[in-house]
Formats: structure tokens, C-alpha cells, sequence
């Protein structure tokens, strides 16, 4: 007993306070990685920063540094280094290979933040989903939906597929088609459509209202109109129009027509 005492008082003596020490410089060496990480991260809402950008480099930052920390201590231990560094060696072969698609995301996240098809806080659609990106990491993208839905997608395949930006252009042409009856007159449609985009203090004033017959449906005749305004007042202009032009219709008896089927009996002697 009295050996194991003073083994345990010699390897307290040394080795346990180079683990104290070393917890200690590990636990301030993180804090001190993740106030400047988020030094970084704030830059980001410096004009003339790239928001995409400087989180990333934070990310790669925070992680870096915290990997060199653990093995610089690792190394105060006394523990070989040489040997841990051929463990994670192999160990990234396996986890290479085991990760293959988790790579080919990580590709495609470089290519994301290389070739900017989007930002953060652009509004998006792709593979199927529309909303505004809250951020762009290694292997996934985040989306944050109009209802509020979180959405990541795997950067391989959103490098590679269809992406639908919707924030990277000032202005936005909004697309209506308004139905009226056979009966009904529709100049005096057409008129009233027009008055009605001509007067939304919204709609530019630069690009004419567009209002015309486009097409002779089966019971309808369907009236073309576009209107174009800032990328912001899209969900504005549309529906407003949309309520206007149907009190303004009912209001001068314009009929909005409905699918009819007109069935002809035919009696036989």
C-alpha cells in the first residue's frame, strides 16, 4: 500500500498536473478560438464582406485551430505523436472511403462559395424546395421556408442541379391571367386591368403594364397581363391585383367565368 501511495503521489506530482494543465489550456484555448471565430462571423455584417464567405472561413478557422490545440497538448502529455498521426491517417482513408458521397459534398460546397450562384439570405428554389438561405456550409445548405420549414440540401447535388435565384436581380415581372365570358366586352376588361396595375403606387412606372387577349379558351376568353416591380413587392403586387381586379369585375358585371359543358339531347322518331 505504501508503494502504491507514493506511485500515485509521484504520478499526481507529474503526470495528473500536466493533465490539469493541459485541460486548463485546452478549456481557454477554445474560448479564446471561438470569440475570434466569431470575430470572423461579425465581419460578415461589414458591407463590404461576403457573408458566405466569412462564415465559412470561421467555420474552417474554429475547426482548424481546435485540431492543432488538442494535438500540440496531446504531445505535452508525452504521448507519441508520431503514432497518432499515422492513426488519423488511416483513419481518414477509412472514413474516406466510407464517406464518399459525403466528399463529393464538400466538393460541391467549394464550388458553391467559389462560383456564388446564391448567397446567404437569397430567396432560392432548388431540388424542390423554395426558401431563403441562412447559410452555406461544407457539405449541406440551409433553408429556412416561407412556413417557417428548416431544409438542408446536400451541396453535390445542388451544385449540380437546377437553382432558381430569386434575390439576385432588383426587379421581377409578375404574371397574370385574368378569365372573362364570351358575352362580356373585353376592352372594357382589358381597360379596367390596365387602370387598375397603371395605379398600384408598387408596379413600376418605367415598363408599360402589358394587357392583352392571349387566348380563345373553350369557355373562356383569357386576358395576358405583366407588370413588373421590385424583387421585394413581388407577393404584394400579385395579390393586391388579384383582389382589385375581381371587385372591379364584379362591380361592373363582368363575368369570371367557370368550365361549362353544353350537353344536346337528340331524340330519335
Amino acid at each position: 500500500m505504501d508503494e502504491f501511495l507514493k506511485w500515485l503521489s509521484n504520478w499526481v506530482a507529474t503526470t495528473g498536473v500536466k493533465i490539469v494543465i493541459a485541460l486548463i489550456v485546452l478549456f481557454i484555448s477554445f474560448k479564446v478560438i471561438n470569440f475570434l471565430a466569431r470575430k470572423i462571423e461579425k465581419k460578415a455584417n461589414d458591407k463590404k464582406a461576403d457573408k458566405t464567405i466569412m462564415r465559412t472561413l470561421a467555420y474552417l478557422f474554429r475547426l482548424g485551430l481546435k485540431i492543432v490545440v488538442a494535438i500540440c497538448l496531446v504531445g505535452y502529455l508525452g504521448i507519441d505523436t508520431s503514432g497518432l498521426t499515422a492513426l488519423v491517417t488511416s483513419l481518414g482513408v477509412c472514413i474516406g472511403l466510407a464517406v464518399n458521397g459525403a466528399l463529393s459534398n464538400m466538393a460541391g460546397g467549394v464550388l458553391i462559395i467559389l462560383t456564388r450562384p446564391f448567397r446567404v439570405d437569397d430567396y432560392i428554389e432548388a431540388q424542390g424546395y423554395s426558401g431563403t438561405v441562412t447559410d452555406i456550409h461544407l457539405t449541406n445548405t440551409k433553408l429556412v421556408t416561407p412556413d417557417n420549414k428548416v431544409v438542408y440540401i446536400p451541396n453535390g447535388i445542388l451544385a449540380n442541379g437546377n437553382i432558381v435565384n430569386y434575390s439576385e436581380k432588383d426587379t421581377r415581372r409578375v404574371d397574370f391571367e385574368f378569365s372573362i365570358g364570351y358575352a362580356d366586352d373585353f376592352e372594357k376588361a382589358k381597360s379596367i386591368i390596365y387602370r387598375i396595375c397603371e395605379s398600384h403606387e408598387l408596379v413600376l412606372k418605367d415598363s408599360a403594364p402589358f394587357v392583352r387577349v392571349g387566348e380563345h379558351g373553350a369557355s373562356s376568353i383569357n386576358i395576358k397581363t405583366r407588370v413588373w416591380t421590385k424583387s421585394a413587392d413581388y407577393w404584394t403586387v400579385y395579390f393586391d391585383v388579384l383582389e382589385k381586379v375581381k371587385l372591379e369585375f364584379d362591380k361592373e358585371g363582368i363575368e369570371i367565368p367557370y368550365n361549362q359543358l353544353d350537353v344536346h339531347i337528340k331524340k330519335e322518331d
